[in-house]
């Protein structure tokens, strides 16, 4: 008889839950386990490295395609596959993308404190002001626009 973790120690081990465990096996990201005499799942070691590395990757903020793709390119043998499609080029990929999101979430933050400075308290009424610093027409006010909206 094969001795492996049953799915409720796999799961509780990597802190997901049961239907996540199989819902990995359907996508392919987890091999399926052998099966124990009465039938129940019995999960080797590598099982609990594969969901700590998914779920390491889906903190980093890879996709579950994306963390896909990365297991698949680690299984292929070659070096090269590795370098062209495995972990440098998508970190650096998506640190460029975290880059672009924080650039835009530094406006959004800029924004939202000039509008507390500028004391705007009605969105209508902000809107009609020039020196409001909200960009009601697609951007084109600055955060850093001079004095209040007056409203």
């Amino acid at each position: 008889m094969t001795v492996g973790l049953r799915t409720g120690e796999l799961a509780a081990a990597a802190g997901v839950n049961a239907q996540t465990l199989r819902y990995y096996e359907r996508r392919g990201l987890l091999a399926e386990p052998d099966r124990s005499l009465g039938g129940h799942r019995l999960y080797d070691e590598q099982a609990l490295t594969v969901l700590r590395v998914i779920k390491a990757a889906q903190r980093l903020g890879f996709t579950l395609d994306e963390v896909a793709e990365l297991l698949a390119a680690g299984r292929v043998g070659t070096r090269r596959r590795r370098a062209d499609a495995g972990l440098q080029a998508r970190a650096a990929a998506k640190l460029a993308e975290v880059d672009a999101k924080l650039a835009e979430l530094t406006v959004v933050r800029d924004t939202l404190r000039a509008a507390l400075m500028a004391g705007c308290d009605d969105l209508l009424a902000c809107s009609e002001q020039p020196t409001c610093p909200v960009p009601f027409d697609n951007g084109t006010h600055s955060p850093s626009a001079g004095g209040g909206c007056g409203c």
